[in-house]
Parts: C-alpha cells; structure tokens; sequence
C-alpha cells in the first residue's frame, strides 16, 4: 500500500492549502480514529503544536475529527515534538499529534502522528489512514461523543522530563548558555530547563508572534546564535529547529558543530561509563565518513539507513541501538526518548562540557570531517531524478569517488528540492560532481516545463 500525502515526516505543506487544509486535517483525524482505535475503552488524542499562526485553523480541524470518532482530546498547547512523544505514552493515550512543518517557515505547517508506544507511525499504518481518508463511517452517535479539554501543566510535565537525564551529580552553575528557540514550540521550557538547573542563559527566539518562527534564527540560521556566543562570553550556544526535535551547537569560539560530531561525542561519552548499546550507532547516508572513521577507530559499529529520524529510529529498534541521529541534529536518545530531543541532546552535551572542564570546542570536535558538498536544487514539478541525462552524472560522479566516497542524491520527502550530497577525500572532485549533478537536474527542470506547455 503507497502513501501519497504522508511523506518522510508526516504530512506537510503551505498552510491553507492542500493537503494542509482544515478539510484534509478532519479528514485524517477521522481516518485516523477509525484505524486506531483498539479495545472498548475511551480513547484518549494528545494534540500539541508549534506557533506558526496556521496552528489555529489545525487544530480545532484535528480535533473535531477525533471527537466526531468518539475520542477525548488533551490539548497541550506550544510544546516540542518529543513532548507530544512523551506524554502519550505519560498519559496512556492511544495517538499523539503534531501540528507543525518543524524548521519550514511558518507558510507551512505539518501534522506528525506518534501511537500509543510514542513512536512515529510506520509507513504501513499511515498508508492505511490514507486509504480511510474518503470514507464517512464510524460516526458515533451524540451520546458517544468525545470531549477536550487543556492539561495545563503539560510544559512543566516536559521540564522535568528533561531535567531527569541531566546527570543527578553534575549542576550548570558557572557556566553561560545561549539558547535559540527559533521562536518557536521550545520558546519557554528550553530557556527554563537551563536556568533551572543552574546555567546563566542568554535567550534567543522566544518572542513568537505566528509569523516569525524560524525566521533568521534557530537551526536554519545559526549567525545570531553564534555572534551572541562571542559577544556573550558564553561557554555554549545551542540552536534548535521550529518544534525542537533537533539542534545545532557551536563552541565557545562561535564555530558551527553539526550532528555528527554530536554523535560522536555522546557515543564516546557514553562508551566511557558502559552505557553504550553493544550494536552501536545508527546514522543516516548523510552522514560523515570521518564519523564513520572514528567510531570504527574505537570499535563501534556504525549502521547507516534512509535520510528522516523516523527510519533511524525503527532501526535503532530493529538492532537494539540506544543512539542514533542525523547531521542535521536529530539526535535520538534512546533509553529515554522515542524521537529527536534537541534540548535533551544538549544536557547531553552541557554535561561532558561540566564533567571535564574542557572547552566546547574541545569536547565537540572528536573527527576531522572528510570533505563534503551538500546542495539542493528547487524544482517547479515533474520527476527530475527519471531523467537519462540525470541518471548518467549521478552514475558518473559514483564511478569517480570510488570506494573512497559517498555519494546521495534524493528528492526531499519534505519540500520540493532534489537534494545532493557528496564526499570525499578530494575537495575539488568533490565540488566538481555536485556541480554536474545539479546542472543535469535544472536542466532536466527546464525540459519538462518546456514540454508542459
């Protein structure tokens, strides 16, 4: 069974239009209700959000659905992906929801949904919604009917989520943190979390407004985070996406470190104290072979699957694995989460910074990373990737890197770009067939807009 309006991290797409329409939103509640359910007892919807000004037409949508289907509604409220994660499995209920387009500009906005285990539909079940999509049955009759209501204490709930990774020994007291919300699901408990347990923290995109979220801030634009970093003194800054599941980090010099760097450091950590799963790490095909390099150099496996944090996440399950994560910053923790928590993977990181006394910029550079281009090439429509011209560079540019490289070339399951990722020991080379690869995919582009019209 296909899948055609979920793609690799649920539904997504411009607000107000389809598929991110309050129509398709009822739709799939009700979709969604009719497959889940389970059992005669009242069924429970965790629903929470960003703060992208859509949200308000969402979730009322999604929340009709649900009570149409007889089930109950928890509203949450703004709060971070791997707090919808976390309190469905905290309250026992039967879905949790997302409403968010993560580190998409507010135009868009998403709907993410987690079962009762806290882990993200396979690709199986949400097939299986959208084949419920047009169908009208189920209704319960008035008196069946669910309710809603507002758990207010659900931020604070998250808060001490958190917190109880940190390390019950170590506190953050001396130490400056910076911390960019993106202005966005994270905007109060990330900033709390910190200063609870002892940082000095320098607040960055915590002033949403419905329109601003991600704009020139959070992990799409990490310049503010790092000038604040210098102009500070701060010991760290720490950049997370729209709805927080995922984070960039740059030391106390204002330099950038990404994903990978983080993985390995939490992987070296936590080798050091036997916490380490014998089946290693999982990453993605993003990933760094300078990553890969190191985690072998010290006897750890790394096992590497499809680009979204979902497929690392089921293959962390499927090996056994209790960490894995994406360059991009989705770390996942996974003796204490089901998906991405970039301020969990922070504390992560905040702690090896206070039990050593090094540096950031110590701490966070395990590897030099071998040479790597990434680009994404926008297209108005068609199928860039079937074209000859296309398939040829990409066959091209594998045969040149050899085994020594790594090449990627894939269209976005979240946005319309075809994305193209290559490394290797030549920088140049390098360059060079992404150059080719992406000229190849305009020019393909342009081909199939001349023939449409």
């Amino acid at each position: 069974m296909t899948r055609k309006l979920f793609g690799t991290d649920g539904i997504r797409g411009t607000a107000n239009s389809e598929p991110m329409t309050a129509e398709t939103a009822l739709k799939v509640a009700m979709a969604a209700g009719r497959c889940l359910r389970r059992g005669d007892h009242r069924h429970l919807v965790v629903i929470g959000k960003d703060t992208r000004l859509s949200g308000y037409m969402v979730e009322p949508a999604l929340t009709a659905g649900f009570i149409a289907m007889g089930m109950d509604v928890v509203l949450v409220g703004p709060l971070p992906t791997p707090a919808i994660a976390m309190l469905t499995r905290s309250l026992r209920a039967d879905l949790g929801v997302m409403i968010s387009a993560s580190h998409n500009p507010f135009e868009d906005n998403g709907i993410k949904l987690f079962g009762a285990d806290g882990y993200k539909l396979s690709d199986e079940i949400e097939a299986t919604i959208e084949a419920e999509l047009d169908r009208t049955n189920g209704r319960v009759p008035p008196h069946e009917l669910g309710r809603a209501r507002r758990l207010d204490d659900a931020g604070g709930r998250y808060i001490e989520f958190v917190k109880s990774s940190f390390p019950k020994r170590l506190r953050l007291d001396g130490l400056k943190v910076v911390i960019d919300c993106a202005h966005g699901a994270a905007y109060k408990v990330a900033p709390t979390v910190l200063w609870e347990l002892g940082a000095e923290v320098v607040p960055l995109g915590v002033s949403p407004d419905g329109l601003n979220i991600n704009r020139d801030s959070g992990t799409m634009a990490t310049a503010a985070m790092q000038r604040a970093v210098v102009q500070h003194g701060a010991h760290l800054g720490i950049a997370l996406d729209g709805d927080a599941d995922r984070l960039l980090v740059a030391d106390e010099s204002g330099k950038l470190v990404d994903g990978d760097q983080l993985l390995a450091l939490i992987a070296m950590s936590w080798r050091s104290t036997g916490r380490l799963g014998g089946a290693g790490v999982v990453a993605t095909i993003m990933s760094n072979l300078g990553l890969e390099r190191h985690l072998a150099a010290h006897g750890i496996a790394l096992h590497r699957t499809a680009v979204g944090d979902r497929y690392v996440v089921e293959a962390m399950r499927k090996l056994g694995s209790n960490l894995g994560g994406e360059q991009s910053g989705h770390i996942i923790l996974g003796d204490t989460c089901t998906t991405g928590d970039g301020l969990m993977a922070a504390l992560q990181v905040l702690a090896a910074i206070v039990e050593t006394g090094a540096p950031a910029s110590r701490v966070c550079t395990l590897f030099k990373p071998v040479p790597q281009l990434l680009r994404n090439v926008r297209f108005a429509g068609g199928a860039p990737l079937d074209s000859a011209a296309v398939k040829q560079a990409i066959g091209a540019g594998e045969r040149r890197l050899g085994k020594s490289g790594r090449l990627s070339v894939r269209k976005s399951g979240t946005e319309p770009v075809i994305r193209i990722m290559a490394q290797g020991e030549d920088e140049t080379l390098v360059a060079t067939i992404v150059d080719e690869i992406a000229a190849a995919v305009l020019a393909a582009g342009e081909a199939e807009g001349r023939a449409a019209e």
